[in-house]
């Protein structure tokens, strides 16, 4: 069983400046234990839990003992092997219930338009369709300026592409996509809806080049929440001569780093292809 390390988020904040402020160590310590149990896919005897934490099954057991009194881990009377108790139910809940994955977003989009090198956007599904909510001009600023409520195209557009692509058919909003969809089906010349969706999917972001604005391309990952039903899109765009548009290239692994971490942020265990 592979060893982890403390997980690093860059999603919900910069962490940076807690670096120098000191802290009790064994509750870090400690925590590699629970985050085992968290990522594994079930129960666990002590000596693949005290591996996974990179620490002795001796050393281990005392961390265990206390997170049993306080509910954090249970362990079976019949099998021995531990899990996360109630306590660590009720605390994973609670910070589901107070999720927002724009705010999460919007608090990282400065450092992740930085790290990418171009403008960023958000977009969520609103009553006329994907809504802009957020705007973040890049190092390079695009020559395309979006406003904020700006409804985007679902076939002409990458945020409207992500959407058709990514939005569950159990998804409370899917019925109206789809009729939207069909309407866009009516007037387009482009190719096929099917064709679009597929591709998308196939590379798990979607993009357009030159197709609603002459000379801008852009990207659009989606993000999910903890039951997998797309919550959100998060849009990088710039001018063609300067926007690396292959689907394998930085800009789209960055963006999806970026995607994946604030769905894994949001509950989301593994994101849907």
């Amino acid at each position: 069983m592979p060893r982890i390390t403390t997980p690093h988020h860059d999603v919900v904040g910069d962490t940076a400046d807690l670096a120098g402020r000191a802290g009790i160590q064994s509750v870090e310590v400690g925590f590699t234990l629970l985050s085992a149990l968290a990522q594994s896919a079930c129960p666990m005897m002590l000596r693949d839990l005290a591996h996974a934490a990179n620490m002795s099954p001796a050393k281990a057991h005392r961390y265990l003992v206390s997170f049993q009194r306080l509910g954090l881990v249970a362990q079976d009377a019949l099998s021995n092997r531990y899990d996360l108790g109630p306590s660590s139910l009720r605390i994973g809940l609670a910070s589901l219930s107070r999720c927002d994955p724009v705010r999460m977003a919007r608090n990282a989009i400065a450092d992740w338009s930085t790290r990418i090198g171009h403008t960023m956007a958000l977009a969520v599904w609103g009553n006329q369709g994907p809504t802009m909510v957020h705007w973040h001009d890049g190092s390079a600023a695009a020559a395309a300026k979006l406003r904020l409520g700006d409804v985007m195209p679902l076939l002409s557009s990458a945020t409207g592409r992500c959407f058709v692509s990514f939005m569950a058919p159990t998804h409370p909003d899917r019925p109206a996509c789809d009729r939207m969809l069909q309407q866009a089906l009516a007037v387009t010349q482009q190719k096929s809806a099917d064709a679009i969706i597929k591709e998308s999917r196939r590379h798990g972001v979607a993009r357009v080049v030159d197709t609603l604005i002459p000379g801008i391309a852009g990207f659009c990952a989606p993000v999910f929440d903890s039951q997998g039903q797309l919550v959100m899109g998060i849009v990088t765009l710039g001018a063609t001569g300067a926007f690396d548009a292959s689907w394998t290239g930085p800009t789209a692994r960055q963006l999806q780093t970026f995607a994946r971490q604030l769905s894994q942020d949001l509950g989301c265990p593994d994101t849907p292809a």
